[in-house]
């Protein structure tokens, strides 16, 4: 089930990407599910059918899911949307990377706020002062 924020300031079509990404990615839809079709979705939804076509398309980009010609859109086997996933956020790191050197940030820093997101416990927030000082 996709609940839509309207308050949320991002474009709705957004917030239909993610949801359906993470549905995708918990195993909420299983791979080589067929999706719902465009126009059943945005009724259900209450938007436009361009919104989902164009999460569709962004999800098809991105990996998640593939067309098949008059019989619609399936969400893509786990090892293809992950090899994806993974490439993408590699190269987010890199770019984030240089931004930080640019900065001034010493690798030291990155590397020990590297071992707090990896450590078991983590909650997914680094404190730059914690890693700057400890």
């Amino acid at each position: 089930m996709i609940l839509l924020d309207y308050r949320d300031k991002r474009p709705i079509y957004e917030q239909v990407v993610e949801k359906l990404e993470r549905l995708i990615v918990s195993g909420g839809l299983e791979p080589l599910t067929k999706m719902p079709s465009v126009r059943s979705l945005a009724m259900e939804l209450s938007v436009n059918p361009n919104t989902i076509q164009r999460a569709y398309t962004e999800l098809e980009q991105d990996g998640y899911l593939y067309t098949v010609s008059g019989r619609g859109s399936f969400v893509t086997a786990e090892s293809d949307w992950r090899e994806n996933k993974q490439s993408k956020v590699l190269k987010e790191w890199k770019n984030i990377t240089l931004q930080a050197r640019e900065a001034g940030l010493p690798k030291e820093i990155l590397e020990e706020a590297l071992r707090q997101a990896y450590a078991p416990d983590a909650a997914g927030a680094i404190d730059i002062s914690e890693a700057q000082h400890g």
